[in-house]
């Protein structure tokens, strides 16, 4: 009986202590300290299976153990605490069962002890089970004189109570660790929804109050927390926009049904604004499926719907703009499909939108192949520009245009497609066929002009030197002044104008007044003052003294440069000696002032075109103009007057009025701004002029006659002379000078024949003589055939006709009597105009004399050649400036190059 009661006290004790004990070790404690005392043992241990496996500590005696060294899963020696399922105790784990022993070492479980481990004489242990399942072990050792099963028993009548108790510290343990817990976590909620942008409610649906409202509803909408849960749900409903309370209505109807929802709308806030609002949320149930409460998030999105209204209204206005683009405006996939159009797609193409979007792009073009091809280069390059296609039209028509596309890209930079704009250039082709014809028509004229024009260009680009003969010319010297530097530049024609040697520096704006004549020399200061200030308005006059004391007059024009802030920074102008030009205008001036002793007309047009003044003896030819004083004079005289006056340049032409030839001269006065005309009637003259130059004519062709016919005498006593010779070289050499005197004789019939003048059409020259040749030769000839391709309209004066006809004469008659072995073959004359320029009449030529005989050997040079026929060619083609050249390749070919100026 008395074991009972210390058994029972024992489970007591143990409940008793669960509440008390603070942790489970010390609740442990508790319990071990009751099974020692009941089993009388010395020590002893609880241990609690874990999920590793192992066993770990709830309890033990400090009976040496702390120098006792155990053994862990991984095999490492430490201080008892885990333990691995081994020994005497994983016999009461695995068999779930008591036992005991008072010869542990013996045991076949015993696994021996390990260092430092205090002496087991005896050994008992009993497993905790909890729903049929092993927790853990209590043992206990060392009871003196051993265990036996009464000792097994009252421990395994305490042990439910150890486990029972063990499970509810753990519990409670647990369940204070889960209060904590919430509590932290309804912290951290509480703290995240009250920093949160957003606003979190919870709406008791039984009674449409908010259970739950976060503060930041006050920054959103202006409500404290106590404003809405006093309105409730029905009175936040009230606040929302008219136009929006019925969708939410419906919404909310929805989401009772679905248990979830989300609208928009707009709320009144507490300053009478409307807010946009977002509120997503959900709806809880109960088991029986009745919804009791609504939960929910609300945002502030009036910024985003602002952002929205914006892109909205730009969207519109971006597809407004390219509605209104008469260019034909596409955006395409990368598939190559067609994603949006505007209408003037629709009108190149006669598909509607809907039948465009989704269709190849390329299938709307003459050439697919072509357009995908540009298409994939926009991929490549990010661009192109100004690609040739040709849009087909439904009907069947086509319309070139020029293909702009680049590639477009969303928000975060992917590119998703191209965009691309079709520029119709039907009137751009039309416009380049015209040009193109009329290109066409002027291409000849330019290709002509280029050459000369790019000569006259280098010409200008490469001597600077023309500039300086040109001021020279017109007495005009120009200079330059930099009034931040004080640098003055001038001409070499300045330098003369003044009598300044070019190696002095240009002088300074003092120096230069000593120049001036004292009498010019303020009027000229206050000129350069003023213009430096407003700009020069016009040039002016004045004289300088030159060093050795001689007075000349100068016309000076000057511009003045301004910066950004209208200050002058820099002067540059030109002077011009005008001193002659002054003396000329004093003179005639004195003569118009003398018309009664002037028999010829003098006028004077007022701003180049209106006569205010004429001398008598201009009466005719007044009355020849149809003119009168107050009139304008007729147009070809005010055309060169009004030029006259902008460049002052004097002029002279020739006219004809009423059966009277005058040549009238143009005198310009531009800084009084009108030009005197001085007419010189030359009829008389003109005709004495024409009869002199037919009589010139006759005696021109009287004397090529007279020379014709002494050449002919020539040819006859040379004729008559050869008849005493029997040697064949000799009667040869007489034939070659008579056929040379002949080609000269030749051309002077031919311009006896002419107009009278020392110009010879060559062309025809050139095939009466080969003729005449042919004819010489004549035995030796006949089946040698003659082939001519003359230069139509080729004129040369004697001074190149007659040594090209002595060069043609000698080519012609060396090819008749070597070149052939057999008697047949062919000789080819070749005159050709290679180039002219139409501007100075000077062309290129080229003559060709050529067979097909046996040729000349190729060791004999051009410049080598004994024959004295052959040297002649020589000599003639160096004295017309020219060029030969000698070809062996087919026969024999002389090719000679030369220049000529042309007249007709």
């Amino acid at each position: 009986m008395q074991i009972q009661h210390s058994i029972l006290e024992g489970i007591n004790w143990i409940f008793s202590n669960v509440m008390q004990a603070k942790t489970e070790e010390e609740l442990g404690n508790a319990c071990l300290s009751v099974a020692l005392g009941i089993t009388g043992s010395q020590f002893g241990f609880i241990n609690k299976m874990g999920d590793d496996g192992l066993l770990h500590d709830i309890a033990k005696s400090k009976l040496g153990w702390e120098q006792c060294l155990m053994y862990d899963k991984t095999g490492h020696g430490r201080p008892p605490s885990d333990f691995i399922v081994r020994g005497l105790y994983s016999s009461v784990i695995k068999s779930g069962k008591s036992f005991f022993t008072n010869d542990p070492l013996s045991h076949p479980d015993c696994m021996g002890l390990p260092n430092g481990h205090p002496p087991i004489t005896s050994f008992l242990g009993v497993p905790l089970i909890q729903d049929g399942k092993t927790m853990g072990l209590i043992a206990v050792a060392n009871r003196e004189g051993g265990y036996s099963l009464e000792q097994q028993e009252d421990l395994e009548a305490i042990a439910p109570a150890i486990t029972q108790a063990l499970q509810r510290k753990k519990e409670e343990q647990e369940r204070e660790q889960a209060e904590r817990a919430l509590l932290e976590s309804d912290e951290r909620f509480r703290s995240v929804l009250e920093n949160s942008l957003d606003s979190a409610y919870r709406v008791n649906l039984q009674n449409r109050g908010f259970d739950y409202m976060s503060p930041v509803i006050e920054r959103i909408t202006g409500f404290s927390v106590k404003d809405i849960n006093m309105t409730g749900s029905n009175g936040f409903l009230d606040r929302i926009h008219p136009d929006d309370h019925p969708q939410v209505i419906v919404e909310t109807t929805r989401s009772l049904e679905e248990g979830f929802g989300a609208h928009e709308y707009r709320f009144k806030c507490k300053d009478g604004k409307y807010r946009w609002l977002a509120d997503h949320f959900s709806i809880i149930k109960d088991k029986t499926g009745m919804a009791c409460f609504r939960a929910g998030i609300i945002r502030d999105i009036t910024e985003r719907k602002k952002a929205e209204e914006a892109l909205r209204l730009s969207n519109i206005y971006n597809r407004s703009l390219i509605e209104a683009s008469l260019d034909p405006l596409v955006t395409i996939g990368h598939d190559g499909k067609i994603t949006d159009v505007n209408t003037a797609t629709e009108q190149v193409t006669g598909y509607s939108r809907d039948e465009l979007i989704g269709t190849d792009f390329s299938d709307y073009f003459t050439e697919p192949e072509k357009a995908r091809k540009g298409y994939q280069q926009v991929f490549t390059d990010g661009k192109v520009w100004d690609y040739p296609l040709e849009i087909q039209h439904k009907n069947g028509y086509v319309i070139p245009v020029l293909y702009n596309a680049s590639i477009y890209k969303d928000e975060n930079g992917k590119v998703i497609g191209v965009f691309a704009a079709a520029r119709d250039i039907t009137e751009h082709k039309k416009s380049e066929e015209a040009l193109k014809k009329a290109y066409d028509n002027l291409e000849y004229l330019v290709k002509k002009r280029t050459q000369e024009l790019e000569k006259a260009y280098e010409s200008l680009k490469e001597k600077e030197t023309g500039l300086a003969e040109a001021q020279k010319m017109a007495h005009i010297g120009n200079w330059d002044w930099d009034l931040a530097t004080d640098e003055v530049h001038w001409s070499d024609e300045l330098y003369r104008i003044f009598g300044r040697s070019p190696q002095k520096p240009a002088p300074s704006y003092n120096e230069l007044l000593n120049y001036i004549h004292p009498d010019d020399r303020d009027y000229v200061a206050r000129s350069i003052k003023n213009g430096l200030k407003e700009g020069p308005k016009t040039g002016i006059d004045y004289r300088i003294v030159l060093a050795n004391g001689e007075e000349r007059t100068v016309h000076s024009q000057a511009e003045v440069i301004f910066d950004k802030h209208n200050h002058p920074v820099r002067v540059k102008g030109i002077v011009q000696d005008i001193t002659e030009r002054k003396e000329i205008e004093a003179e005639l001036e004195s003569v118009a002032r003398l018309p009664q002793e002037n028999p010829d007309p003098v006028m004077r047009l007022s701003q180049g075109h209106i006569i205010n003044y004429a001398s008598p003896s201009a009466e005719a030819l007044l009355t020849d103009w149809g003119s009168a004083i107050s009139k304008e004079a007729p147009t070809e005289i005010t055309e060169h007057a009004i030029a006259a006056l902008g460049d002052g340049i004097r002029r002279k032409l020739e006219c004809t009025y009423a059966d009277r030839t005058y040549v009238i001269s143009i005198t310009p006065f531009p800084s009084a701004g009108y030009v005197n005309l001085y007419a010189h009637d030359i009829t008389e003259s003109k005709k004495a002029r024409e009869t002199l130059a037919k009589m010139e004519k006759a005696r021109i062709k009287e004397i090529h006659h007279r020379i014709k016919n002494n050449l002919q005498v020539i040819s006859s006593l040379l004729d008559l002379q050869a008849e005493r010779f029997q040697d064949e070289k000799v009667l040869e050499s007489f034939r070659e000078s008579q056929n040379r005197v002949i080609s000269m004789a030749l051309i002077h019939e031919e311009l006896y024949k002419g107009k009278g003048t020392d110009i010879l059409n060559f062309s025809a020259y050139l095939q009466k003589l080969a003729e005449n040749l042919f004819q010489t030769y004549s035995l030796r000839s006949k089946g040698i055939r003659l082939y001519m391709d003359l230069e139509e309209n080729a004129f040369f004066d004697m001074d190149v006709a007659v040594p090209l006809g002595i060069i043609v004469n000698e080519l012609v008659s060396n090819s008749l009597k070597h070149a052939f072995s057999k008697e047949e073959g062919e000789i080819r004359i070749k005159l050709c105009r290679e180039e002219k320029n139409y501007e100075t009449q000077e062309s290129l030529f080229s003559l060709t004399i050529s067979d097909n005989g046996k040729g000349i050997p190729d060791n004999i040079k051009l410049e080598n050649f004994e024959s004295l026929g052959l040297k002649l060619v020589n000599i003639l083609v160096d004295q017309l400036d020219g060029k030969i050249e000698l070809e062996r390749a087919h026969g024999t070919e002389f090719r000679i190059i030369f220049n000529v100026t042309e007249r007709e």
